[in-house]
């Protein structure tokens, strides 16, 4: 494989709830329960939308410590479906490309929330070996952790 061609990382993450889809829409895109969620990697919103409810356009800045580095990315809100889908997109940060789809579907027992994740990691070839052994098992512990959470809330 040529070293300049872009491969993405992909995975899914499904969460249960016996919250309503609009109720889990609306967690999903809470600033301030997203802060909660990521309290261990002291996540915080620091510039864009940094309360609240995210919508359609609006972007947001968060600052955080993962793998004990400081880190720093801009997603913007690109696609809304209320309460049925959104999708953000990091605008600047580590990542080539970082994109967040966010499902929320209706079951007999409250909802499911499906994250889709795609990603490429930040550098050429090594890149490829640290998106596959490090950040995709990661970043999938970090969603599926986050979605729980906001069953739970």
């Amino acid at each position: 494989m040529p070293h300049d061609e872009v491969v993405a990382v992909f995975f899914e993450c499904v969460t249960e709830s016996g919250k309503s889809a609009a109720e889990m829409f609306d967690l999903a895109r809470s600033i301030d329960v997203h802060t909660e969620s990521q309290a261990g990697a002291a996540e915080r919103a620091v510039g864009g939308v940094t309360a609240g409810l995210i919508g359609l356009g609006e972007e947001v800045t968060w600052r955080a410590r993962h793998f004990g580095l400081p880190f720093s990315l801009t997603s913007r809100v690109t696609e809304f479906d209320p309460p049925r889908r959104f999708v953000d997109e990091q605008t600047r940060g580590p990542f080539k490309t970082f994109r967040h789809e966010h499902v929320f579907e209706s079951t007999p027992a409250g909802s499911v929330m499906i994250d889709r994740v795609r990603f490429v990691a930040p550098v050429g070839p090594l890149g490829r070996l640290a998106e596959k052994l490090v950040l995709e098992r990661y970043l999938r512990r970090l969603i599926r952790e986050r979605g729980r959470f906001l069953a739970a809330v």
